[in-house]
């Protein structure tokens, strides 16, 4: 098969009429431009060009190969158009990937707004921690909380959200027993294998039982509103359950901030862009609570 490629720098020679206007409007150098035209004419068994004091000039079988190389361009182009055209309609699939605790806590709502406003895109949420490979098309847009921006992926788009910080929270009424006298040890609550944490022994009231283990996020906070002990969270999750209270003299931690992640091409398209620039929006309007001051520590 005819290289695309080949047939490009073949072109522009056409119209350049040299080498060197050829390599100029294609921003490579000559070199590149006589090597691609003879692979053309290698491929085909003719020569393309007559060389000559005033520049290039097409043989009998370049004028033929032109006709059918200005074709394949005008198909090319208006391919690209069709696709492009229909990617930037306002429909077709949008895969998404966030932690849960984001999907669930937090973003859900509005992601259904979302839906809402554009009922022609199709949705497919990914509520995981894992990471997605977005170059191939796992996912279109990953919501991510990023501690180091180094180990981000330099082949993909990044649009930076709010910080994101986390405190120590415990029962309300397991607080209040403590306060009162209840002798009973708190254990620390963690998912899986996770190790015992750090702020176990800071703060008002410690941590002194074995640790108690979850196998997920739900099962980490079902454990917490019953009082086994306490457990460190996100504060727009703690801060906004009712059931549960900051562990007192425990200083909020700033683990991650909120990256909004897209890659190559298919952040161009429409329902992506309409969809980023709509949660990172959103996002940024929930910047207290994610900073953990919208809600009183009580």
């Amino acid at each position: 098969m005819i290289d695309w490629d080949d047939v490009r720098y073949f072109l522009a020679a056409a119209r350049g009429g040299s080498v060197r206007a050829a390599a100029k409007s294609l921003g490579v150098n000559h070199s590149t431009v006589l090597r691609r035209i003879a692979q053309l004419e290698e491929h085909l068994g003719a020569q393309m060009f007559e060389k000559l004091p005033s520049g290039y000039r097409l043989t009998a079988a370049g004028e033929e190969v032109l006709e059918f190389a200005n074709q394949m361009e005008a198909s090319s182009h208006q391919l690209e158009t069709r696709v492009f055209g229909r990617d930037q309609s306002v429909r077709g699939l949008l895969r998404v990937t966030l932690p849960p605790f984001l999907a669930t806590h937090l973003l859900m709502p509005d992601i259904a707004d979302f839906a809402r406003l554009h009922p022609d895109i199709e949705m497919e949420i990914v509520s995981t921690g894992e990471v997605a490979n977005l170059t191939n098309r796992e996912a279109d847009v990953a919501i991510r909380m990023v501690s180091d921006r180094k180990t981000l992926p330099l082949n993909l788009h990044g649009l930076k959200g709010p910080d994101l910080l986390a405190g120590v929270y415990m029962s309300r009424d397991r607080l209040a027993a403590w306060r009162a006298g209840a002798p009973d040890p708190i254990r620390p609550i963690v998912i899986g294998g996770q190790a015992v944490p750090n702020w176990v022994d800071q703060g008002e009231f410690r941590a002194t039982g074995v640790p108690f283990r979850t196998p997920d996020a739900d099962a980490q906070i079902a454990a917490a509103r019953q009082g086994i002990g306490m457990t460190k969270l996100p504060c727009f999750v703690g801060d906004a359950d009712h059931l549960l209270a900051r562990v007192p003299g425990i200083d909020l931690k700033s683990p991650a901030t909120i990256w909004l992640l897209t890659q190559g091409e298919t952040r161009k398209t429409k329902r992506v862009r309409l969809f980023t620039e709509f949660i990172s929006h959103r996002l940024a309007a929930y910047a207290p609570l994610l900073a953990g001051r919208s809600i009183s520590r009580g």
